[in-house]
């Protein structure tokens, strides 16, 4: 019973990896496509899905532009008002501040999820703590902030995964023991 499960296990990671390796494939492909006449037979065909959202505004694509190279264009349009507000005023604070107020932000998120967690559910405090410790490190990701390096953000999202790890680790661990010593007990009575 335990080589069959072994066995399908296998077979099923090499099914991820099959599929992870193709989708890695086919993205790798569809972002070499010509971007003008990719877009082009979408529009003649009639298809549910175009390329048209992901022209620049303001921006001629010339036929030799891929589907990949657009995408890198709309991506890297410039900031709004706010952030460029925030870097300018970044540059006048001393990084010392600029990093208290990253993790006073941090905290003000994770603050807020764990008020509403603990609010309007019944889960205890821990895992309310961990949720909301990540869930405020992805907010904090996507909030202006006043580092304009993203390093911050990377610590702010990896922290709380760390955090869950761990957790996740010392509870396997409790549980093996416990499995190793309740065997020891009835093998110790028997």
């Amino acid at each position: 019973m335990s080589a069959k499960k072994g066995i399908l296990q296998i077979i099923l990671l090499i099914l991820l990896a099959g599929l992870c390796g193709g989708g890695l494939v086919l993205g790798r492909y569809v972002l070499q496509l010509p971007f003008n006449k990719t877009n082009a037979r979408l529009n003649k065909e009639g298809a549910a899905f175009t390329l048209n959202f992901l022209i620049p505004a303001g921006v001629y694509l010339d036929d030799g532009a891929t589907v990949g190279d657009v995408i890198r264009m709309k991506f890297k349009k410039t900031s709004g008002f706010i952030e460029g507000f925030l870097h300018m005023l970044s540059d006048w604070i001393p990084s010392r501040y600029r990093y208290l107020a990253n993790v006073l932000l941090f905290l003000f998120w994770t603050l807020c999820f764990l008020s509403f967690l603990r609010i309007f559910t019944f889960i205890g405090y821990g895992r309310a703590l961990r949720i909301s410790l990540l869930l405020g490190g992805i907010v904090y990701y996507f909030v202006p902030d006043l580092s304009p390096e993203s390093g911050d953000d990377v610590v702010f999202i990896l922290f709380p995964i760390l955090v869950i790890a761990f957790r996740f680790y010392l509870v396997r661990r409790k549980r093996d023991k416990e499995k190793i010593f309740s065997r020891k007990n009835r093998a110790g009575v028997s």
